[in-house]
């Protein structure tokens, strides 16, 4: 499934009720049983600005605005988050041009992230007298390229083009911009041919090992994990098919 962000002439900045109809959107995938890969793109030049301040109510940037509607609002945003990481399905953001803030924090929710040569990752709170970590970013960015080059580029701010992103590990793969969401689309097709409890149990068993607390509870993990698929008819399947000497047919059981 792809998702595309349509607020173009706003960079796919975020206003409050787009991110509510985010929030509506994951919700739908979720229970969707159908649906095991989703894409996440923007429309336009670029993948997503973060929250858009120009369209808050005045209320909210004075200094009269409560703590309390301030958090309502950065809870909403961080749920997103914690949304597309519970997901079962594989999620893989497209990414073009700027990816500041939330839209960064989205990209980092992902699974896998494709960009293209446009890209550019901003941690842009910081240089704004806020916090660099919002949204997950100051969880996921370190398990992603190191804490060091993490500490790096929250504490200054500096803009994370694509051709780093991709020498760092923050990316999968750069390519051209008319070819990124293909790309992206190739992608989730090759994650496809594998059985479904395959690429569920993989996603949710890599997420999980990444907190191990030891290599033995990683283990243990692997191991029942891998149980449980032998006794699956689609890994008799795949034996068969290997067998017979041809493409395995998954039906997720």
């Amino acid at each position: 499934m792809l998702l595309k962000l349509n607020r173009a002439p706003r960079m796919n900045a975020f206003t409050v009720g787009m991110m509510q109809e985010m929030h509506n959107a994951i919700d739908t995938i979720a229970v969707d049983r159908s649906l095991r890969a989703l894409v996440i793109a923007g429309e336009g030049p670029a993948f997503c600005s973060g929250l858009d301040l120009k369209a808050l109510p005045p209320a909210l940037l004075g200094t009269s605005a409560s703590v309390v509607a301030w958090t309502e609002i950065q809870q909403l945003f961080s749920g997103m988050s914690r949304k597309l990481r519970a997901l079962d399905q594989v999620v893989i953001a497209a990414v073009q041009g700027a990816a500041v803030g939330a839209g960064f924090a989205m990209a980092l929710a992902a699974d896998i992230r494709v960009a293209a040569r446009s890209a550019a990752f901003h941690i842009g709170a910081v240089k704004i007298g806020l916090s660099a970590g919002e949204c997950g970013i100051s969880y996921h960015l370190p398990k992603i390229v190191g804490s060091a080059r993490a500490f790096e580029l929250m504490l200054t701010g500096r803009p994370l083009l694509a051709d780093e992103a991709e020498r760092i590990g923050l990316v999968a793969s750069v390519v051209e911009e008319a070819a990124l969401v293909e790309s992206a689309l190739e992608l989730a097709t090759q994650v496809l041919r594998n059985s479904p409890y395959s690429t569920r149990h993989t996603k949710q068993l890599m997420w999980a090992n990444l907190e191990a607390p030891s290599l033995e509870a990683a283990l243990q993990l692997e191991d029942r994990t891998q149980v449980m698929a032998l006794q699956t008819a689609d890994f008799r399947e795949a034996v068969a098919a290997f067998t017979e000497k041809r493409p395995p047919h998954f039906n997720g059981t």
